[in-house]
């Protein structure tokens, strides 16, 4: 409700559950884990200049315009490094993203997904990642647009 609202009320275009503003908090979360998410999420800052404490968050809100103006061919990521990308082709693009405060607590059932070639991924992509956009754009062209 509160990612909706920052879109539809507030004037942003991506909305972002974090974490790491005023206000969220992580629950039952090893230290290991703590250390590392927060340690990914500030090398993706100081790498990519974005306004954004929790970049690898997944729990977004994303007004259309900035969807249909990605092109999502683009995109190179999967996984962890896949929320990564998109947040940082939002904010390439102009748009305006809006931090909210989430509490997010560890999963008590099933185990993470997370394996050395998402966190090469992630490591060595963000990198490849900022030097592309040097370069090239993530905007979609007027000719792939899409028709709705």
């Amino acid at each position: 409700m509160r990612l909706h609202e920052a879109c539809a009320e507030k004037g942003a275009d991506l909305a972002i559950g974090s974490r790491y503003v005023k206000g969220g908090k992580l629950e039952n979360w090893p230290f290991d884990r703590v250390f590392i998410s927060y340690g990914a999420s500030l090398y993706v800052r100081l790498i990519t200049w974005m306004p954004v404490k929790d970049p690898t968050a997944g729990f977004v809100a994303y007004r259309r315009k900035v969807l249909e103006n990605i092109d999502l061919n683009k995109i190179q990521f999967v996984g962890y490094a896949f929320q990564i990308e998109m947040k940082f082709a939002a904010f390439q693009l102009g748009f305006k993203l809006k931090e909210v405060p989430i509490t997010f607590t560890d999963r008590v059932e099933g185990v993470s997904k997370m394996s050395g070639k998402i966190v090469n991924e992630a490591i060595t992509g963000v990198l490849q990642m900022r030097w592309k956009s040097l370069f090239t754009s993530y905007k979609r062209s007027e000719s792939d647009k899409l028709i709705i």
